[in-house]
């Protein structure tokens, strides 16, 4: 039986293009390289983990060079495409599934303090036959994952996204298609500074041992 998929989000690390809601208190260049590092821990995050299929799902598509830098060689490389957000993540999970995974995960590449628990119990729920659906909410009112069976566009077309909507109309419509939903824990993702703040000071509390690149780049730049 194949293994079930494991995508990961990802954008190039390009100033002026990711984690633009930083700046300030980054410069464009600082907020770049914040999103690498974050990017790094979740594909270390991933790597980690037995019995899966990892995908980096990356955009743009002129930018494969630098992400193949940046992922591991488990990891196999796959071009976001699609007109928005909810395209680019239909047209991925069917692709994954087309393929012959029994299940595809999406994750979010900015949660670098998400425990690995949480990604073992998406892929265990998913194996549930009587379980269609798998979120993890965001305490933003958004998901940083979602694990289906097929292809559903309905999920994801026309979601106000970026919004604190996404994870109740997301709900909703899987209540009228009838999918039986397992729901993980709520955790938080990196948006805002305030989001920022929290992250440093669960970094400066919890073990050594989590989000290295993440922890390098905000307790060198402190320093500094």
């Amino acid at each position: 039986m194949r293994r079930h998929a494991i995508a990961v989000m990802a954008k190039a690390p390009k100033a002026g293009h990711v984690k633009t809601r930083l700046v300030p208190p980054l410069s464009q260049e600082e907020a770049a390289e914040l999103y690498r590092c974050l990017l790094l821990d979740k594909i270390l995050q991933v790597g980690t983990l037995s019995g899966v299929d990892p995908y980096l799902a990356y955009t743009p598509p002129e930018a494969r060079a630098q992400m193949a830098s940046l992922a591991t060689q488990d990891f196999t490389l796959i071009p976001q495409t699609g007109s928005d957000l909810g395209d680019r993540l239909h047209r991925l999970s069917a692709i994954l599934l087309e393929k012959g995974h029994p299940g595809v995960i999406i994750i979010d590449s900015d949660t670098p303090t998400l425990p690995s628990t949480y990604l073992l119990d998406a892929v265990d729920r998913l194996q549930n036959r009587s379980t269609d659906l798998v979120l993890g909410p965001a305490e933003d009112g958004g998901y940083y994952l979602i694990g289906l069976k097929r292809p559903c566009r309905s999920l994801f077309d026309g979601i106000p996204w970026s919004s604190g909507a996404v994870l109740s109309e997301t709900l909703r419509r899987a209540s009228a298609q009838r999918l039986e939903v397992a729901t993980l824990p709520s955790w938080f993702d990196v948006d805002t500074p305030n989001d920022l703040v929290r992250l440093r000071n669960d970094l400066a509390t919890n073990g050594s041992s989590l989000a290295l690149h993440t922890r390098a780049f905000l307790f060198e730049r402190q320093a500094g």
